[in-house]
Formats: structure tokens, C-alpha cells, sequence
């Protein structure tokens, strides 16, 4: 069978010997001033870094790109103009090129008329329904986050509870432990005042004893 794995928790609640004694508090500092550096790999329990758009090289370089906080390139904008050729009065070649660019700005400028229309027939609805799944995700997140909050705060207050009666058995419990062990040494004290008077009344039988 495997063993239950040790929790040790303090007593915050309870111990409060480095604020009564501030000394002690200086020399729990010097202690941790010497202490190593904590490791810098994770604790096991504790979940790999996720990493951002892993199959999106694109995503992941403007991701980076906002991190180290450069400036957005420019805008192409060439592609949106019609150059005419450039040598006059230009050849076969240039004119079909400037043709094709022609061409590609009339299919660009379509499929964005058409792209518009589809946006004004079914983007309302679409994005209500985008803006109500986002508030209905951020009412769980809020709700989670307030549960786990009252959850912290809960598990805290029965902690103190918890901490402050056994505080009080345990300081009984001191205090009396204080009373046995004084008992004691006034009994250890007694014996051997005892003992020193056997040996002084034994002494004096024996001098009587001789005369």
C-alpha cells in the first residue's frame, strides 16, 4: 500500500513568537538571506507552459512581435493601385502585366462587395450571438473566480478557527506541562534535602553509636 503523502502546515494563527520577539524574526531572516536560491524547474504537480499557437508560424510571429513592443509594418498599398508601365510607351510585356494587376483589382474589388453584402445581411446576428457567448463566458469565468475566492476565504477561516482552539488546548496543555515539570523539580529537590538529612541523622546515629 502507498503512503499518505506528509502535509506540513504551520500555525500562523497560533505562532507568533517572531512577533513578540523580534530578534528571532532578524535570525529566521539572516537564515533565509543563506538559503539557496529556489530551483527554477517547476514543481511537478504544477502544469507544462502552454505554448501559443504551436501550429501557427504566422500567429506566433505577430504574437512576438507584440511582446517585444515593435511598430506594425506598413500597409502594402501598391497592390491596390493600377501603374501604368513605366517606359512609353511601354512594351507587350508590361502591359500585360499591368493588364493581369488590372484584372486582379476589378476580382479583389468584387469579392469585397461581396464579402460586404454577405456582412450586412448576416453580421448583425452573428456578432449578437459572438457578444452573447463571450458574456455568458465571462459570467462563468467571473462566478468561477468569485467561488474559488469564497472557497480561499472559507478554507483561511477554518484554518484560524481550527488553529485557534487547538491554540488554546495547546497552551493549556504548556501550562500545565510548565506546573509537572516545576512539581517535579520541587519533588527532586525535596529527595535530595531528604537524602542530605538520612545522611546527617545516619552520621549523627553512628557518633552516638561509638560513645
Amino acid at each position: 500500500m502507498s503512503e499518505a503523502p506528509e502535509i506540513f502546515d504551520s500555525l500562523p494563527y497560533y505562532d507568533d513568537d517572531l512577533e513578540k520577539f523580534p530578534i528571532l524574526k532578524q535570525k529566521v531572516e539572516q537564515e533565509l538571506a543563506r538559503e539557496s536560491k529556489p530551483p527554477q524547474t517547476h514543481h511537478p504537480r504544477v502544469p507544462p507552459t502552454v505554448t501559443l499557437f504551436a501550429n501557427n508560424p504566422m500567429l506566433q510571429a505577430e504574437l512576438a512581435r507584440i511582446e517585444s513592443h515593435q511598430t506594425l509594418p506598413p500597409l502594402d498599398t501598391i497592390r491596390y493601385q493600377l501603374p501604368a508601365p513605366t517606359s512609353a510607351p511601354g512594351t507587350d510585356e508590361e502591359w500585360q502585366a499591368a493588364l493581369k494587376n488590372a484584372h486582379a483589382q476589378l476580382e479583389h474589388q468584387r469579392i469585397r462587395h461581396t464579402n460586404l453584402a454577405l456582412m450586412q445581411t448576416y453580421g448583425p446576428n452573428a456578432w449578437r450571438i459572438h457578444n452573447y457567448l463571450l458574456e455568458e463566458t465571462a459570467k462563468q469565468s467571473e462566478k468561477a473566480l468569485e467561488d474559488l475566492k469564497q472557497l480561499t476565504v472559507d478554507v483561511n477561516r477554518e484554518r484560524k478557527n481550527t488553529q485557534t482552539r487547538i491554540g488554546t488546548q495547546l497552551t493549556s496543555l504548556e501550562t500545565r506541562w510548565t506546573e509537572l515539570i516545576s512539581s517535579v523539580l520541587q519533588i527532586e529537590l525535596a529527595n535530595v534535602a531528604l537524602d542530605a538529612e538520612i545522611d546527617r541523622l545516619n552520621k549523627k546515629e553512628a557518633e552516638l553509636a561509638d560513645v
